[in-house]
């Protein structure tokens, strides 16, 4: 019989342009395969891997079946499925949503089974669902940087594509501090939100 190996996610820091990882035995008795990681919207995609392995102990097989604690929590977390933006107004809210940042509504969401007005908006293959509920944020004495606050970021290919949109439409943005391609604005209800550029 073999032991189980459990490798993490634990390759997330390498370099995003990296789309495969080599796990080399320690061991000449330790079989192991080359597994495919593939990198989507800037963020790596590799699940947990369970790797059956052989240890030899002075030229004898030990015969043992162990589960690592790590696998025993591992309840299979794949990516962040929606963020919830609370409104007041849901027509003003969908405006900016929309007509100013370009997201589509997600038809197939339910928006009417709910005690409260509300859409969903497609941020790429996540969503935002905008809920139109008492928000318990001040609107004032808020950070003027997004960064210094809760936000939601958004991940785009152009920075300076998106400044040129919130410049016609009037909306106040700060750039990120540290100098790299980010953007903060916030929203009708002060959520703020930031875009950051990637890059493929």
């Amino acid at each position: 019989m073999a032991s189980l190996l459990k490798v993490s996610s634990f390759i997330y820091p390498l370099h995003q342009k990296l789309n495969y990882v080599s796990f080399s035995p320690i061991s000449t008795n330790v079989q192991s395969k080359v597994y495919h990681v593939s990198v989507k919207n800037g963020r790596w995609n590799a699940p947990s891997i369970t790797i059956k392995a052989q240890t030899a102990v002075e030229g004898d097989v030990i015969n043992t079946e162990s589960v690592s604690s790590d696998e025993q929590s591992d309840y299979g977390v794949v990516s962040v499925h929606h963020v919830g933006i609370l409104c007041e107004n849901l027509e003003r809210s969908l405006d900016f949503y929309q007509n100013v940042l370009g997201l589509k509504i997600n038809e197939a969401r339910p928006h009417d089974k709910l005690p409260y007005r509300g859409a969903w908006l497609w941020v790429g293959s996540e969503m935002v669902h905008l809920m139109e509920l008492p928000n318990p944020d001040p609107l004032t004495g808020r950070p003027q940087h997004g960064g210094r606050d809760r936000h939601t970021c958004i991940a785009i290919r152009d920075v300076s594509k998106l400044k040129a949109i919130l410049d016609k439409a009037g909306i106040s943005y700060t750039l990120s501090r540290s100098g790299r391609p980010a953007i903060f604005t916030r929203d009708p209800d002060a959520n703020a939100l930031e875009f950051t550029q990637i890059d493929d």
